[in-house]
């Protein structure tokens, strides 16, 4: 049994209906994943090490990623960083303004950890869409689906 963690922040309601769908796209994909849909103050470093793949969420507050989110990875850094080594990883971002500059620094936390991005952010900008919701959910789907088949 594989385990996919997704660690999520929302203040608006956006990023949250964001992993919800990543959530439902994950679950649905596999019986042989399991899935845990945490915020990110309710997770902690036994939920990361838990983890064969982790998909963060955050909302983009001054071009950063959401306190609670960065909170999470200072919690958990110092314990996890050499447990987390290869890790993979993907983002979602709901953003008002571009999107990157949570981007860019959920990234180079992630270094830090020594995870690994294997596949591009998926950053929705302004409200959110049906097409977005779908975006997500086949974000959930496809790390699921690539954990489920040994691809990472």
């Amino acid at each position: 049994m594989k385990r996919l963690l997704v660690v999520y922040h929302s203040q608006t309601g956006h990023t949250k209906s964001l992993a919800e769908s990543v959530f439902r796209g994950a679950s649905t994909c596999s019986e042989e994943v399991e899935t845990r849909l945490l915020q990110a103050f309710d997770a902690g470093l036994e939920d990361l090490l838990w983890a064969d793949a982790v998909l963060f969420g955050t909302p983009e507050n001054f071009g950063y990623m959401s306190g609670a989110l960065k909170d999470f990875f200072d919690r958990t850094y110092e314990a996890a960083k050499e447990r987390t080594i290869g890790l993979p990883y993907a983002t979602f971002i709901s953003a008002g303004n571009d999107g990157t500059g949570a981007e860019y620094n959920i990234d180079r936390i992630a270094r830090g950890y020594s995870m690994k991005r294997v596949s591009d952010s998926l950053i929705v900008r302004g409200e959110l869409t049906d097409s977005d919701l779908q975006q997500a959910y086949e974000l959930g789907q496809t790390v699921a689906a690539a954990l489920d088949l040994g691809i990472f």
